[in-house]
């Protein structure tokens, strides 16, 4: 029988954030033990929960018959919903025909990079970055630039090295505030140096804020893009997966801020794309307007719950000798630094099987994230406790 063989480009798909989870489950089945699982940015995974009102939301959708292919641009109804929501919160002012329903942020992301790119454009991308960007980049045809964050001050982005990696080839930006997986969230000076730089190369921005309103310290919200963008267009991505805790809902959606109509032919093939997979999750929809426009309550204790979760694991990883780590502003990540005579991926491997800690290598985030890994501080203290005791009797055996 003849072997049947995937293309290059789809043999060099790599994820691993979730190909770490495959080494987990053959460590479980060989030794017996269970894991503790940093690896996967999943609150439902955890203590967490929709809140009832948007679950219940759901249900009636499902009662009253929301179970139809619903528009591929996405409900009316929900679009409303999203031009009210951006609105308040971040004082856009947006027409229906700017806002496109997705499954979740990623199919924004492959939407946009399968349509707005022709075959060997290039897209700036951070470094440390959220992997799918970088692979689905690559799948069709994109090249990715990875520009550096910098370390030492937080993991903002070295605007200065946008600049050098700009060609006649580049065609967008992006930018993801706050930041998947260092935990950054940049200011709006960083935010206009970038839009600007946009501007004079008469590029777009994509603006990846599916964790505005998980940040700490007193922030309320990240910085929106579109808000400070003049006449630079810019695609923002959002997902109610973090914020609103509908993970496996799986219900995005993307907008433009397009003042000059710059993206208007690429709009509307987005809208042609979408169309080839008919609707997103139709109840999802409906459960999505009372999210966005019900009680927000919930976002308070998300906040009061993941801030002490954040400085107990900062605390910890900076009192182990080996390991460093900048504290986080926002999202639920933090990305250590190895300092040791171990690469990462072995660092994460033998953690893996020295003591049942799942947590993803830092090579899969990019150029810059090599030497470190990622920590979700979802899971409840004492499971936290616990595994960083783990962590640091490993680190000590290393050494």
């Amino acid at each position: 029988m003849r072997k049947f063989i995937p293309p290059a480009r789809a043999r060099e798909i790599q994820y691993v954030i979730r190909e770490i989870v495959l080494e987990a489950e053959k460590y479980e089945k060989q030794t017996g033990n269970k894991t503790i699982r940093l690896n996967i940015g999943d609150p439902c995974k955890y203590d967490f929960s929709p809140p009832q009102h948007i679950i219940e939301a759901y249900i009636n959708a499902l009662k009253t018959n929301k179970h139809y292919y619903g528009d591929s641009r996405g409900e009316k109804e929900l679009r409303e919903a999203i031009i009210k929501y951006e609105k308040k919160k971040n004082g856009i002012s947006l027409d229906l025909e700017d806002v496109l329903v997705t499954q979740g942020a990623a199919e924004a992301v492959n939407t946009i990079l399968a349509v707005a790119f022709d075959n060997a454009d290039e897209i700036l991308i951070p470094s440390p970055t959220y992997p799918p960007y970088l692979t689905a980049a690559r799948f069709f045809g994109v090249k990715p630039l990875e520009y550096r964050c910098l370390e030492d001050e937080n993991w903002i982005p070295d605007v200065d090295h946008i600049r050098k990696l700009i060609s006649p080839k580049t065609k967008a930006i992006l930018i993801i505030n706050p930041n998947n997986p260092t935990g950054a969230v940049y200011d709006t000076k960083i935010i206009k140096e970038i839009i600007d730089i946009a501007g004079e190369h008469n590029l777009f921005v994509i603006s990846d804020e599916i964790y505005d309103l998980m940040v700490y310290d007193g922030l309320s919200k990240a910085p929106n893009t579109a808000s400070l963008a003049d006449d630079v267009p810019v695609i923002t991505l959002y997902s109610l997966s973090k914020v609103y805790l509908a993970t496996g809902w799986r219900i995005g959606y993307m907008y433009r801020y397009d003042p000059e109509d710059a993206l208007e032919e690429i709009w509307k093939a987005f809208t042609r794309f979408l169309m080839v997979r008919l609707s997103a999750n139709t109840p999802s929809q409906y459960a999505a307007i009372e999210a966005l426009l019900g009680p927000q309550n919930h976002i308070k204790d998300i906040i009061n719950k993941l801030e002490k979760r954040r400085n107990l694991v900062y605390r910890r990883i900076n009192q182990i000798e080996g390991l460093s780590a900048q504290k986080p502003q926002g999202t639920f990540y933090i990305f250590p630094r190895v300092d040791l005579d171990i690469d990462d991926e072995e660092f994460c491997k033998r953690l893996l099987w020295k003591t049942g800690v799942v947590v993803p290598p830092g090579y899969g985030f990019g150029t810059y994230g090599r030497q470190h890994f990622r920590i979700v501080f979802l899971p409840p203290e004492d499971i936290l406790n616990e595994a960083l005791d783990r962590i640091e009797k490993f680190v000590a055996n290393i050494k």
